[in-house]
């Protein structure tokens, strides 16, 4: 494929994985319209749907591509690269690689064999991504621990209600450890001038500073 054909090859892969997207989610051309209009994007009207999965529409914006995926229930970059249906993809003109490098690339995840150099967009983006696999985490060991005592407080079999206390308090030790990590983590991010996500409400405490630590620090 030649430079000047691939920008028209590209929107048209973007239309068939809109196409398909649209069909699976049950959604008609006119449909999808009033989703974007919805959205802030009444411009993207049925014609532009239809112009464009039938080829004489041959360019499609950035916020396009956002908001229709968001009207079809897909990830953006899913409407991009052909993932699971093509083992290669011509990224960019003369470009050829395997769809998933593509997707990994796109996403700031490649090379992953090479190291990240520290300050570049995919350390930053391996930041957050951390910091998201240590919310899920402190999530769960509380989750856990707030079953076991539920589940305790519900049976009336003693030896059952140790055992499961007992469990409790060994979640809560992990919810107690993932928590003080989670916290060290952000503090580090700041460090290094990011901002840290907000936290979900569960763990809101764990942005807030530790009043007896501050009163120590104090004395």
């Amino acid at each position: 494929m030649t430079p000047d054909q691939w920008p028209t090859a590209f929107t048209g892969r973007i239309a068939q994985r809109l196409r398909d997207s649209r069909k699976a989610a049950g959604l008609t051309m006119a449909e999808v319209a009033q989703g974007c209009a919805d959205r802030g994007l009444p411009e993207f009207t049925e014609h532009s749907m239809k112009n464009l999965e039938s080829g004489r529409k041959t360019s499609i914006s950035v916020a396009e591509v956002v908001v229709l995926a968001d009207v079809l229930g897909v990830p953006p970059v899913t409407l991009l690269f052909p993932l699971g249906s093509s083992a290669t993809v011509e990224v960019l003109p003369g470009r050829e690689v395997s769809t998933w490098d593509a997707v990994a690339w796109f996403t700031g995840e490649s090379p992953l064999a090479e190291p990240t150099p520290e300050g570049s967009a995919r350390d930053v983006l391996d930041l957050f991504r951390q910091h998201g696999d240590l919310v899920a985490a402190a999530m769960s060991s509380y989750a856990l621990a707030r079953e076991r005592r539920r589940a305790a407080s519900t049976t009336l079999d003693r030896a059952r209600r140790a055992t499961l206390l007992q469990r409790a308090e060994g979640y809560e030790e992990h919810a107690f450890e993932d928590a003080q990590e989670l916290r060290a983590y952000r503090k580090r991010m700041c460090q290094r001038g990011l901002i840290p996500p907000p936290l979900p409400d569960e763990l809101a405490f764990v942005a807030e500073p530790d009043m007896a630590t501050d009163v120590e620090e104090s004395e």
